[in-house]
């Protein structure tokens, strides 16, 4: 991981995390943290490669660094991590109960047991080797974990929330994300209760269960991001409110910055992480469109764009500590205005134009990679404007933009 996004993970991520507390509280950001489509999705728009393993260490490291020198303001700590760091958990459990008067030994039996369930009751051939425990200072806690299958090379991420919970050893999970196993021995499924039983009376009987009934994000094995891993309406949506011109003054002003067509397509996924529905993130590869990846998948991470970004939203939340809110619920907004444009007019984006369009532009955006080389094949000159979107031209008074509720409801 090159420092020069890993640092910049961490403001944005910081940033985006202080902003979902603030609009919805730590509760709602520990669920979000929970759902592997939206950790994804979390991942992509921080300028990871969209399907790469190393967007779970990534995430959580650039995560610890941000919120924990923050705990105090924000009520949330980011215990253990990858290897070494994972050891540490209990003593950083210890640490933060004693801060925060809650029950030290519990919150290190949790780790412990949900540890010990996806290492060794749920024989699918990974092994745990990333473990991270993010508390609140109330007590409800996500766990995050990662294993690694030696043979084929791919990684498997476990997620966990004290809020759906009822039993640890019946579905105690919120998703998984990683190719389906086949059948396997799962001594967690609700229906191994007998398993269980058995067991616990010394008997060699052990029956096969599935994981069929758990949530799987399954990855593809290609690196680079395809059409077919994008939702086109929807990443169409947020191109319309970027380039199209009467969209993008609605959207300028929603924000009440005056901004670029390219920081507001990222601004917009921004926005959608931290105020969208689970259902808008069925295809993590889109968000990849907010500021590319380390390995220019699908262009290298834009420099200036990044930066631009961060500067817009930790501006925003500063402002909203002063009750000058216009700003940081522009972002809410804002994804309310992207979805709107999406279910009234459907554009859809044209997948290799806007390709071509993010190489073409990257030089004067600073785009960069994880070697250092912002170079690729562009496919074509630079563009001097935005990537075509295949709709319909529709002006806003033919939206009835500006005065409908339906359209925008506050």
């Amino acid at each position: 991981m090159p420092a020069w996004l890993a640092d910049r993970m961490t403001q944005l991520g910081t940033a985006m995390v202080e902003s979902i507390v603030l609009h919805y509280g730590r509760s709602v950001f520990l669920s979000r943290l929970s759902d592997p489509y939206w950790f994804q999705a979390f991942g992509s728009v921080l300028g990871m490669d969209w399907h790469s393993s190393g967007i779970t260490t990534s995430v959580i490291g650039a995560l610890k660094r941000g919120l924990n020198p923050r705990a105090a303001e924000l009520g949330l700590y980011v215990c253990g991590g990858r290897g070494r760091h994972s050891r540490n958990t209990p003593d950083e459990l210890r640490s933060v109960a004693g801060r925060e008067t809650l029950n030290a030994e519990e919150l290190v039996r949790i780790s412990r047991l949900a540890a010990r369930i996806d290492n060794n009751c749920i024989a699918d051939g990974f092994q745990i080797y990333l473990h991270s425990f993010i508390v609140a200072s109330t007590g409800e806690w996500s766990i995050v974990q990662q294993g690694l299958n030696d043979q084929s090379g791919l990684a498997r991420r476990y997620h966990w929330h004290s809020g759906s919970v009822r039993d640890f050893v019946a579905d105690p999970h919120t998703g998984i994300a990683g190719a389906n196993q086949g059948t396997i021995m799962n001594l967690v499924d609700h229906r191994a209760a007998q398993a269980q039983d058995a067991l616990m009376g010394m008997t060699k009987e052990h029956p096969d269960r599935t994981l069929r009934e758990i949530r799987h994000l399954v990855m593809p094995r290609h690196h680079d991001v395809r059409r077919e891993d994008v939702d086109s309406k929807r990443l169409g949506a947020v191109l319309a409110a970027a380039y199209e011109s009467d969209l993008k003054s609605f959207a300028d002003l929603l924000l009440v910055q005056n901004l670029g067509p390219r920081t507001l397509q990222t601004l917009a996924m921004v926005a959608e992480v931290i105020h969208g529905t689970p259902t808008r993130f069925s295809d993590p590869a889109r968000f990849s469109f907010a500021l590319g990846g380390k390995d220019a998948h699908p262009f290298p991470v834009p420099f200036k764009v990044y930066d631009e970004s961060i500067v817009v939203l930790r501006d925003s939340l500063d402002r909203a500590k002063l009750k000058d809110d216009a700003k940081i619920d522009g972002f809410r907004r804002l994804e309310r205005f992207v979805r709107a444009i999406g279910r009234q007019i459907e554009p859809e984006a044209n997948f290799e134009a806007v390709v071509r369009h993010e190489r073409a532009i990257s030089p004067s955006l600073d785009g960069r990679t994880a070697s250092g080389d912002g170079r690729v094949a562009s496919g074509g000159g630079r563009a001097a404007s935005g990537p075509k979107v295949s709709r319909p031209r529709l002006r806003s008074s033919q939206m009835g933009l500006w005065d409908s509720a339906d359209f925008y409801p506050e």
